[in-house]
């Protein structure tokens, strides 16, 4: 083992709470009684792969500080075109409204003339 991984401190989860910190020399001390010298060099070693592997694999889907402001500036103006859009679709719809209301009332006007003709 390089003096690094010496260093580096395990965290142990167990079943999502936290369970306590080990030293990667402790464990290797305790480990060595146990299983053997060699045994315990692979496994500690094996350990440190794998949390470092982790550690990059959860780096890598992390979002800086500046991408999730880019994110909320670019949300803020699809919200305000979005808006725009909505009031153009108003006063589209409310001009349609009124050609509607003029036809009804033409149509209605024309029905009540004809049958006072009659």
């Amino acid at each position: 083992m390089d003096s690094g991984t010496v260093k580096k401190i395990i965290v142990l989860w167990g079943g999502g709470s936290y369970m306590g910190s080990i030293t990667v020399t402790r464990l290797y001390e305790k480990l060595s009684t146990r299983l053997g010298k060699d045994t315990a060099e692979d496994l500690t070693s094996y350990i440190c792969g794998e949390i470092k592997e982790g550690l990059e694999d959860k780096t890598k889907i992390l979002a800086t500080k500046q991408e999730i402001s880019e994110l909320a500036l670019a949300h803020k103006q699809d919200i305000g075109e979005l808006r725009v859009e909505m009031k153009q679709d108003k006063a589209e719809m409310v001009k349609w409204m009124f050609v509607f209301w003029i036809g009804q009332v033409a149509a209605t006007f024309a029905i009540v003339i004809a049958f006072m003709k009659k």
